[in-house]
């Protein structure tokens, strides 16, 4: 049995049109803000990877410059006194460190603004152990002018753990590049070398941190606490 179609007057037909015409609008508006929506996130993270490589751009080239700085710094006439040791009265054997040339040395490194409280603290716990450590003679006796009886500057420049440097620029430490490990907003792991020259296959670890919006370095490899204070 066919079941006939309603007949509609005028004004019933045009409620479904209208009906029909909302349905329409609705779905249409729905489909064009779904697709809006879903262009906005694509553009929302396109813009967050493009800020983020540029934000870490920035950040290599500042930790570029970080480095370049401290270790210009370090081989210059302005460094400190790493190993400020003192004398027996016979002028023979070191008995142990001056710690008013220490404390001078730590105020230094604060003024450089270039070196993290982190980086400043272990340097004072080196030379604080080392101090203890040759007074309670658990080091064979240290000779004057002989090598140290320790890992820490011992025949090497702790600042780039080294002996020579490059001498065909006149500032060798412009041809430091560094190589990102792991980079965060506010502490990082990386490399430095030579750059381009006879000695780029040399490769020096760092570490950095950002106190007061700033980076500084926390860690070199040349400052390692543990291999400094053994026994040579």
């Amino acid at each position: 049995m066919i079941i006939p179609e309603p007949i509609l007057d005028n004004e019933q037909k045009i409620q479904v049109m209208k009906h029909s015409i909302l349905f329409i609008l609705i779905s249409g508006l729905t489909f064009i803000g779904n697709n809006l929506m879903a262009g906005s996130k694509t553009y929302l993270a396109c813009m967050t990877v493009k800020t983020e490589t540029i934000r870490k751009t920035k950040d290599k080239d500042e930790i570029q410059k970080l480095i370049r700085q401290a270790l210009t710094w370090a081989n210059s006439k302005n460094t400190i006194d790493l190993l400020p040791v003192i004398s027996d009265s016979s002028d023979s054997i070191y008995i142990g460190f001056d710690s008013k040339i220490l404390n001078m040395n730590l105020k230094k490194l604060e003024e450089t603004k270039l070196f993290a409280k982190e980086f400043i603290d272990n340097y004072n716990q080196i030379i604080l152990t080392l101090d203890k450590n040759i007074k309670g003679k658990v080091y064979d006796d240290w000779f004057v002018g002989d090598l140290p009886t320790f890992g820490f500057a011992n025949d090497v420049n702790p600042w780039c753990d080294c002996q020579e440097i490059p001498d065909d620029k006149p500032n060798p430490w412009d041809l430091v590049e560094i190589t990102v490990v792991n980079l965060d907003q506010d502490k990082g792991e990386l490399t430095w070398t030579w750059g381009k020259s006879d000695w780029e296959d040399l490769m020096y670890k760092f570490r950095v941190v950002k106190e007061d919006g700033k980076w500084k370095i926390s860690y070199m490899e040349g400052f390692d606490y543990n291999e400094g204070i053994k026994e040579d």
